[in-house]
């Protein structure tokens, strides 16, 4: 089975970010930061593809493929934010419908510009995925997942 293309790479948020272009998606991802921060508990992992990733969850799928995900996350994209609300089980309606502008995805939420949304809502929808997601899979902090683990 082949590898996951999409890994935790060992950079920290703050050196991250500082590469994000162009400015204005470099403060939204800040902001972004502070908001997950806030209604996860977790900090910032930085995958492969310019994802950043709060909390991780192991799974297995019937086929058998199996790996590592984070829980919920976003990336800064150029023409929108991409939030990630993994895995996308649940219907969220009633919380998008008070959210502002956005597009959505299978797990995706895409959203222009961060200042068009609330940003409490948008915590709303966070906590709402992470939980939906916990009824599925145990979901831990990405050290807490490396040191249960096996070497």
């Amino acid at each position: 089975m082949a590898a996951a293309k999409t890994k935790v790479l060992s950079v920290s948020f703050s050196q991250w970010v500082a590469g994000v272009e162009p400015d204005n998606r470099r403060n939204e991802a800040r902001q972004l930061d502070g908001l997950f921060r806030r209604f996860t508990g977790f900090e910032p992992q930085v995958w492969t593809g310019g994802i950043v990733g709060y909390g991780a969850y192991d799974y297995t799928y019937a086929s058998g493929r199996s790996g590592t995900w984070m829980a919920t996350g976003f990336a800064p994209r150029k023409a929108r934010l991409s939030i990630y609300i993994m895995p996308g089980y649940a219907d969220f309606t009633p919380i998008l419908d008070r959210l502002g502008p956005h597009a959505t995805g299978k797990s995706c939420l895409y959203i222009t510009r961060l200042e068009r949304v609330d940003p409490d809502v948008l915590g709303e929808l966070i906590t709402a995925g992470l939980r939906d997601l916990a009824t599925h899979w145990p979901v831990r902090s990405r050290a807490e997942l490396d040191k249960a683990r096996p070497l």
